[in-house]
C-alpha cells in the first residue's frame, strides 16, 4: 500500500510540476516560423532554432506562420489558439510588420499608426489579462544593400510604432531591427548572403532554379538571429534569463 501511495505521490508531483512549467509563445511571420522538412530545406525561421539555445525548463510553442500580419494572425483564429492556453508566468513574443506592409492585400495590410498600433496594443492587453508577459520586437531587417554598400531600410514606420507602443505601455522591448542591421553590416554586402537564401540553379537540390531571397534566413542566419534575440531577452531580466543557456 505504501508503495502505491509513493508512486501516486510521484505521479501527482510530476503533473503539478508540468502544469507549472512556463511556456514561451512566439507569434509572428515567416522570418520566425517553423519550416517544413528542416533536414533538407535550407530556409529556417529564427524561432525554429530557439530551443537549442534554451533549457528544458520552459516549453516553446512557435505559432508564427508564413505571410501573416498583425491583422491576419488574429482574423484566422491563430491568436485564439494561443490566448486560450495562456497562463500566469508565460511569455509571448510579438513580432509583426513584414506583411502589414502589403498594400495590395486587404487581408494583411494595416496602417502603421492606426490599425497596426491598435493590433499590437490589443495583443499586449490580452496577454497581460492572462497573467503572462508580452514582449514586443521590431521586425528583422532585410538584406538590402545599395550600390554603395549602404544597408537601406525597407520597413518605414512600422518599427517606430513598435517602439512607441512598448514605451507607452511599458512593455519589454527588443529592437531586432537594430540588432540585425548590425549583423548584416558586420557581414557586409557579399558575406551577408550566407545569412539568407542565395543559390545558383543546381547548387542546392532543394531549389531547381536560381534563388536570391534577402528576407528569409538560412540555418546560419536563423541561428545567428536567435542568439541575438536571446542575448537581448536575457538582458531584459524579466524571468526568461534562467531558461537561456
Amino acid at each position: 500500500m505504501k508503495k502505491i501511495l509513493l508512486v501516486l505521490s510521484v505521479v501527482i508531483s510530476t503533473i503539478v510540476l508540468a502544469q507549472k512549467k512556463p511556456t514561451l509563445f512566439l507569434i509572428g511571420d515567416s522570418t520566425m516560423a517553423n519550416k517544413d522538412n528542416p533536414d533538407k530545406n535550407p530556409e529556417h525561421g529564427w524561432g525554429q532554432v530557439l530551443g537549442q539555445f534554451m533549457t528544458n525548463g520552459i516549453e516553446i510553442q512557435n505559432h508564427a506562420m508564413n505571410g501573416r500580419s498583425s491583422k491576419s494572425f488574429r482574423t484566422e483564429g491563430r491568436w485564439d489558439k494561443v490566448e486560450k492556453q495562456l497562463k500566469k508566468g508565460d511569455f509571448v513574443v510579438i513580432q509583426f510588420g513584414h506583411n502589414d506592409q502589403k498594400l495590395k492585400d486587404s487581408t494583411k495590410f494595416t496602417n502603421p499608426y492606426t490599425q497596426y498600433r491598435a493590433n499590437l496594443e490589443r495583443y499586449v492587453i490580452e496577454t497581460r489579462a492572462k497573467g503572462a508577459t508580452p514582449i514586443l520586437m521590431t521586425s528583422i531587417t532585410r538584406r538590402n544593400f545599395n550600390e554603395n554598400g549602404v544597408l537601406v531600410d525597407t520597413h518605414t514606420n512600422y518599427p517606430l510604432v513598435v517602439r512607441m507602443v512598448a514605451d507607452n505601455m511599458k512593455v519589454p522591448f527588443v529592437d531586432m531591427q537594430l540588432l540585425t542591421e548590425q549583423m548584416e553590416i558586420s557581414y557586409g554586402p557579399e558575406k551577408s548572403k550566407l545569412l539568407h537564401l542565395h543559390f545558383k540553379a543546381g547548387e542546392n537540390p532543394y531549389y531547381s532554379k536560381d534563388k536570391a531571397d534577402d528576407t528569409h534566413l538560412s540555418k546560419l542566419g536563423a541561428e545567428t538571429v536567435a542568439k541575438l534575440a536571446l542575448k537581448a531577452l536575457k538582458d531584459l531580466k524579466i524571468g526568461l534569463e534562467k531558461y537561456i543557456k
